[in-house]
């Protein structure tokens, strides 16, 4: 459906130049819904805009159902209003002097596609039901809450027949609780419609809400693209790991086979390792489980209690670390014994001495706390 290789854009700016997209190549399957998903400044919108027309990359090519749009060899450039793709932004673009109605019917009637007036109507009353705003088709969009103008803007991109929607940070100015509810209607309305969807956020709860499949961009560069699970519990570099949820630290040493000895104690790994290797590991807090016997020793240090689950920091001689799960006792200084399922335990390179990694901050700062 989609398909970008070496794509490149950089921006002239007082100080030299700014490459924001370095070579990025990934596809997205039809029917997909793809989430691009980073820290601000990584790229994740300047790519969106290249494959919407709204930018011109500087080398690269874009492809929409195999026909290049976007190339710079041979020089090749379609405009936006061809590429029939649709677009949610994230200020959500609604006209504040058109009924919600109007401002569906508009881009039919006057835009590239000018369809038949009684298939506008069709049209729209089809789409403003499926975003269930089809009993507001007559009232000013100046009278909408947000997450209902966000679904006018949905509705709007959905009616011109698009073989792709876009969408730019479409929920981020809406408070906690409408942001969950409008992305479920987003999720189920694009599985109801087939439609495949590039979607742009730098919330990584919500890309992996989501998702069918999550591409982390850093720099302009591709990190990662994998399922939710891969990204979460497979991660290919411990920057993807933390930026997907908190991870516990520990460096070690393998010592044989699957047995890797650490600052808590000993462990073991299912990842390939050996005999000697320097390793780092990465433990989320959910893999601390609470075990009846053969598991490290640790104390409460602190612990908070929040219904469905206990969260508590765990002290394993001079470590302290993060534990999240159902069962973990509740009392400060109690000792309980810990196991870590191997298959839980993700294994990277050791890090060398030179490099300060963003994760030990962290783990300073829990300590301290």
């Amino acid at each position: 459906m989609l398909s970008v290789s070496r794509l490149t854009r950089r921006f002239v700016v007082a100080e030299g130049s700014v490459t924001a997209l370095r070579g990025l190549s990934f596809e997205v399957q039809r029917g997909e819904f793809f989430v691009l998903v980073g820290a601000s400044g990584s790229g994740k919108t300047t790519l969106l805009r290249c494959v919407a027309g709204l930018e011109v990359p500087d080398a690269g090519d874009v492809r929409l159902d195999g026909t290049v749009v976007s190339s710079d060899h041979p020089p090749t450039w379609v405009p936006p209003q061809r590429r029939r793709l649709g677009m949610v932004f994230q200020s959500y673009a609604v006209w504040p002097h058109l009924t919600v109605y109007e401002n569906v019917a508009l881009p039919l009637r006057e835009g590239v596609q000018r369809i038949d007036r009684s298939e506008v109507d069709r049209r729209v009353r089809q789409v403003l039901d499926l975003v269930e705003l089809g009993a507001l088709a007559d009232r000013s969009a100046t009278l909408l809450s947000g997450g209902q103008q966000q679904r006018v803007a949905l509705a709007r991109a959905i009616a011109v027949n698009s073989r792709m929607v876009l969408m730019d940070e479409p929920l981020s100015n809406l408070d906690a609780r409408l942001r969950e509810d409008v992305r479920g209607r987003i999720r189920d309305l694009a599985r109801q419609l087939g439609s495949t969807v590039v979607y742009v956020t730098h919330d990584q709860v919500e890309a992996m809400a989501i998702a069918d499949r999550i591409a982390l961009l850093r720099g302009g560069e591709l990190l990662q693209a994998g399922t939710p699970v891969d990204v979460y519990r497979r991660p290919a570099t411990p920057e993807v790991a933390d930026f997907f949820g908190q991870v516990n630290w520990l460096d070690g040493t393998v010592v044989g086979f699957g047995s890797i000895e650490t600052e808590v104690g000993a462990v073991r790994a299912s990842a390939p390792v050996s005999v000697g290797e320097r390793v780092r590991l990465g433990i989320r807090p959910e893999s601390l489980v609470p075990a009846a016997s053969d598991g490290i020793e640790m104390r409460v240090i602190s612990s908070t209690f929040l219904g469905d689950q206990v969260l508590a920091k765990l002290a394993a001689g001079p470590r302290v670390l993060a534990a999240r799960g159902r069962t973990l006792p509740t009392v400060a200084g109690e000792v309980v014994s810990v196991a870590i399922d191997p298959d839980e335990i993700m294994v990277f390179p050791a890090v060398s001495a030179e490099r300060t990694n963003v994760s030990t901050v962290r783990e300073a700062v829990a300590t301290l706390a």
